[in-house]
């Protein structure tokens, strides 16, 4: 079974929004921890300097996230900025 996109980020943003470890591997290592969820990214995309916005940013802001960014579902966590 193939993750449709949205389910992709739907699940992406739920990690973000509440899981520090992931979120801990997301910056140690996006590579697998994108690939963890089912998310494949090259790693000569992963920018060197890495952050993202806080859990409470990303929960708050989920829907315009979405619509915002949702067709670079692996690249996702870098364009944020907690700000949109």
């Amino acid at each position: 079974m193939t993750t449709q996109p949205t389910d992709s980020l739907d699940t992406l943003l739920d990690y973000l929004a509440s899981d520090e470890a992931f979120r801990e591997r997301m910056l140690g290592d996006p590579v697998g921890a994108l690939g963890s969820i089912g998310i494949t990214l090259d790693p000569a995309q992963v920018p060197a300097v890495r952050s993202l916005p806080s859990k409470e940013s990303i929960a708050a802001d989920r829907d315009a996230i979405k619509q915002k960014l949702g067709g670079t579902v692996g690249m996702l966590p870098f364009f944020l900025s907690g700000k949109l």
